[in-house]
């Protein structure tokens, strides 16, 4: 199954444009996470493809998203978890257990993502692979 990525680009701004900063933050190229895609942003996601010998467009499409996301799960730490934990709260601002944005992927932000994938009708494993990924970068354009 091929996924339908979201195009994330220079002067977007919002909740996956985070995501895409947290994630190059997972890579060690690390920018501001204020969710506008600004020149910080494009040069890091530039350098990012020019590693991974993808276009350095400076955009996040179909082909950096899959390189880009980084598989998390109970146990895992750092700036993807930050990703998962940052989008719960933008996400579901009312869910009963309000996550800690500390990198630390253990039982609250588990019962979290396992929530997120019971209401976008994912399979409920509790690990953020591609596709929970995929959910959450186009959770933007679902409003």
């Amino acid at each position: 199954m091929t996924l339908a990525w979201p195009v994330q680009k220079p002067d977007d701004f919002g909740h996956t444009v985070q995501l895409v900063q947290y994630l190059l933050g997972a890579h060690n190229l690390g920018v501001l996470v204020d969710g506008v895609y600004g020149p910080g942003t494009t040069a890091a996601v530039r350098a990012f493809q020019t590693r991974h010998r993808l276009t350095p467009d400076g955009q996040v499409g179909q082909r950096t998203w899959p390189v880009l996301i980084v598989p998390v799960r109970t146990g895992s730490r750092g700036d993807a978890v930050r990703a998962v934990q940052d989008a719960s709260s933008l996400l579901d601002p009312d869910y009963r257990w309000k996550l800690l944005v500390d990198g630390e992927f253990g039982p609250r932000t588990d019962a979290w993502v396992r929530h997120y994938q019971s209401t976008v009708h994912a399979v409920v494993d509790g690990e953020v692979g591609a596709t929970t990924w995929n959910h959450l970068a186009r959770a933007d354009r679902a409003s």
